[in-house]
C-alpha cells in the first residue's frame, strides 16, 4: 500500500470532455428550471456493476461518506468503542442535545478537552436544532460541529497509543496512515489524491465504484471485525450517525440492514445486507437532490419500502404552497 501524501495531491482531470448525465430536474409550476448532473453506480449482490451513469471510475472526494472507514481505523488502532459511541465516531451528527452530550462525555472519559478538537467551531447542522440552539443563547463551538464525534474518537485513539495529539490531523500521523490503508483495502483500489476535508481531517479520493465496494465490504465483513462492528453500530444507532430528522437515519430505520452515509457536495453511499450497494455524486454539490436520487437508485436496486417515498420527496414552494419538486430522471 502506498503511504499517504504529506500535502494535498493535484486534482484529477478526466480525459473525457463529455458532461455527466442529468440525474435530477428542478420542476416549478410544470416548467423545468434547472438540471443537476452527476455520476452513479449500482452494484449487484455479487459485487458486479449493474448500472453505471457517468464516469464511475474517476476519483472523487467522498467527504463524510468516508467516515465508516475512519471509524474502523480507530478500532484498528486499539480504541474500544461500541454502540452509540461507535456510531457517533462515524457520524455527521445534527448537533442535537444527545449528540453534544455524548461528545462531551467521551472527551471527559479520555481526559480530553473541547479545545483539543481539531474541527472548527460551528453551529448544529440540522436547521431546526440550529434555531433552538441559537434561541437558547448558543454560539459556534467545536462540539456542535457535525464531525466532533469523529475527532473525539481520533483523539481518544491517540491517547491510548501515546501518539501526538497536536498533529493528529497530519496525513503522516500514525492514525491517518491507518485510515489511508483502510480506505484502500475497503475500496479495493489506491487512493488517488489526499486533500483536507471541511473539518480539517485528511480526505482520501477514490472512485464511486470503490466507494460502493467499501460499503459492501463493511456489511459483508465477518462479525467482530472493525468493519462489521462499525456497520452494526451505525445500523443499530442511526440517530447518532445523523439525527432525528435526517435521511440516513430514516433509511437505516426503514430498510432493515441498510448502511447509509451521505457526504458534503452531494455524495451518498449505501449498502444492503446482501451486498447490493450504490454510490453517487451530484456534480454541482446540490445536497437538495440527495433524497430523490437516492430513492430512485434504491428502487433500481430492488428496494421496496414506504421510507423511499418519504426520503425521495423534495417539494418546491411558491407563496407558501407546493408548486413543484426536484425529481430523479434516470
Amino acid at each position: 500500500m502506498s503511504a499517504p501524501a504529506s500535502v494535498p495531491s493535484q486534482p484529477h482531470i478526466s480525459a473525457s470532455s463529455a458532461p455527466p448525465p442529468v440525474l435530477a430536474e428542478v420542476v416549478r409550476s410544470g416548467f423545468v428550471e434547472g438540471r443537476h448532473r452527476g455520476s452513479l453506480v449500482l452494484l449487484g449482490a455479487d459485487g458486479a456493476v449493474e448500472l453505471a451513469l457517468g464516469d464511475v471510475t474517476a476519483p472523487v472526494f467522498p467527504r463524510s461518506s468516508n467516515k465508516p472507514m475512519q471509524a474502523a481505523a480507530v478500532l484498528r488502532a486499539g480504541l474500544d468503542l461500541s454502540g452509540e459511541r461507535l456510531a457517533l465516531a462515524a457520524a455527521s451528527h445534527s448537533g442535537e442535545v444527545f449528540h453534544r452530550d455524548l461528545v462531551r462525555k467521551m472527551l471527559a472519559d479520555h481526559g480530553l478537552s473541547e479545545e483539543q478538537l481539531g474541527c472548527p467551531p460551528d453551529l448544529p447542522l440540522d436547521a431546526e436544532e440550529r434555531e433552538t440552539y441559537l434561541a437558547a443563547g448558543g454560539a459556534r463551538d467545536r462540539v456542535a460541529m457535525n464531525c466532533s464525534g469523529k475527532h473525539t474518537a481520533m483523539l481518544a485513539a491517540c491517547v491510548l497509543r501515546d501518539w501526538p495529539l497536536e498533529s493528529y490531523l497530519d496525513p503522516d500521523h500514525p492514525l491517518q496512515r491507518i485510515v489511508h490503508r483502510g480506505v484502500e483495502d475497503a475500496a479495493g483500489e489506491r487512493v488517488a489524491a489526499v486533500g483536507t476535508d471541511g473539518c480539517g481531517a485528511p480526505l482520501m479520493a477514490i472512485s464511486l465504484t470503490g466507494l460502493a465496494r467499501a460499503y459492501r465490504s463493511f456489511v459483508l465483513a465477518e462479525p467482530g471485525t472493525p468493519e462489521r462492528r462499525v456497520a452494526d453500530a451505525m445500523r443499530a444507532h442511526p440517530e447518532y450517525v445523523a439525527g432525528t430528522r435526517r435521511a440516513d437515519t430514516r433509511l437505516m430505520r426503514g430498510v432493515p440492514g441498510a448502511l447509509s452515509k451521505m457526504g458534503a457536495e452531494a455524495v451518498q453511499a449505501v449498502a444492503l445486507p446482501d451486498g447490493r450497494a450504490l454510490a453517487f455524486k451530484v456534480e454541482d454539490g446540490a445536497v437538495r437532490t440527495l433524497g430523490p436520487v437516492l430513492a430512485r437508485a434504491l428502487r433500481l436496486l430492488g428496494v421496496d419500502s414506504p421510507v423511499l417515498d418519504e426520503i425521495g420527496r423534495a417539494p418546491l414552494t411558491g407563496g407558501g404552497s407546493v408548486v413543484g419538486e426536484i425529481r430523479a430522471v434516470f
